[in-house]
């Protein structure tokens, strides 16, 4: 008998991973976001367990659009990296940083809510683009920031960066076959699908808004035209309702979510059902029962499927019986087994136990 170890080549596993590990290239967004927001829960964890005596701040994650230089830009004031870490989180393929921390906090801090488990969707982003650079510094004190380039090739570069700040920039040069995400509607629009529950904010571009006094009335500048402020354009509900204990909601707080998440549908729903679940598994949230018409339509794109407050599928048929696709909402779970890409449901136990749960 003859025992090894099967070797992998990255100069072979980086085009499965470019071309075939996701089944839309659009969902290399939410992967990237997903990190910044881990990045960002991890050091409140690190804080709450005073492993972090610095001062939190502002942990909006910014996503930055730049048409003329081909770029978009994800940047976070999480816990950033070091070199040894950039080696180990980056250069590791499919070693998950949010695993390893929750490995080793389990028992000291809330982590539950951390997203990442297969460490691979940083590299989603060679799917949309030719180069990407990272420029990262770590939380830790003395700690130098870095920069790390790679051509999508098993080749890269790791050098010295000036930067101050803590946290991390991913820099994507977008490809020539992917222009489409250097369009502001587009970017827009996939911030929305995937990222608009997530639990810290997220902004992408900017407002104008009227300054107006304490009537409401607008407030008038010398040459009597409206004052405008510039403020940040926050895509994202940090705290949506079914996050939310049931006793602290009324009627108008579910009426108002069911609006949010259904604006163009101009009917209110005749009640709902607010599900909080931890125990054998972790569920929550909020399924509504719509008015009927004479002809009953069985829409199953009406109830959203989310992992961690991150948008995955609208498609639940392996979790929710036909009989009650009719049903409005949202279900939550970091318990529902899916794909690496995250993209579907994968079929075990657990979700015949959701399932059962929910009819």
């Amino acid at each position: 008998m003859t025992k090894g170890k099967i070797k992998v080549s990255s100069d072979n596993i980086f085009p499965i991973i470019k071309k075939f590990l996701y089944s839309d290239h659009e969902i290399f967004l939410r992967e990237l976001v997903s990190n910044a927001i881990d990045a960002s829960k991890k050091l409140q964890s690190l804080e709450t367990m005073g492993k972090f005596k610095g001062e939190i701040g502002d942990l909006t994650i910014v996503v930055e659009l730049d048409k003329d230089a081909k770029t978009l830009t994800i940047k976070d004031r999480g816990v950033g990296m070091d070199e040894q870490e950039v080696e180990r989180y980056i250069n590791d393929i499919a070693l998950s940083g949010a695993e390893e921390f929750v490995s080793k906090y389990k028992d000291k801090a809330d982590t539950a809510n951390l997203i990442g488990h297969f460490g691979l969707g940083f590299y989603s982003s060679f799917m949309v683009a030719d180069n990407v650079e990272i420029v990262t510094k770590s939380h830790k004190k003395s700690a130098k920031a870095v920069k790390w380039t790679c051509d999508g090739s098993p080749n890269y570069t790791l050098v010295d960066n000036d930067r101050k700040e803590r946290g991390t920039d991913i820099i994507l040069h977008i490809s020539d076959e992917s222009k489409e995400f250097l369009e502001e509607f587009r970017i827009r629009e996939l911030l929305v699908k995937y990222c608009k529950f997530l639990p810290v904010k997220i902004q992408f571009g900017t407002n104008e808004e009227t300054v107006k006094d304490k009537d409401g009335n607008p407030v008038k500048d010398k040459d009597d035209k409206e004052k405008k402020i510039t403020t940040p354009n926050i895509i994202n509900n940090t705290s949506p309702a079914w996050k939310k204990q049931p006793s602290k909601l009324k009627d108008e707080d579910y009426k108002s979510f069911y609006r949010e998440l259904y604006p163009m549908n101009f009917e209110e729903p005749l009640f709902q059902i607010h599900l909080n679940v931890d125990f054998p598994f972790n569920l929550t949230g909020i399924l509504y029962f719509p008015k009927l018409k004479n002809k009953i339509e069985v829409q199953k794109d009406k109830i959203q499927l989310y992992a961690n407050q991150v948008f995955v599928t609208d498609s639940v048929e392996g979790i929710v019986p036909e009989f009650l696709t009719l049903l409005h909402g949202v279900l939550d779970s970091p318990d529902i087994p899916l794909n690496i890409s995250r993209s579907y449901l994968q079929s075990d136990a657990r979700v015949k136990q959701i399932s059962g749960h929910i009819t």
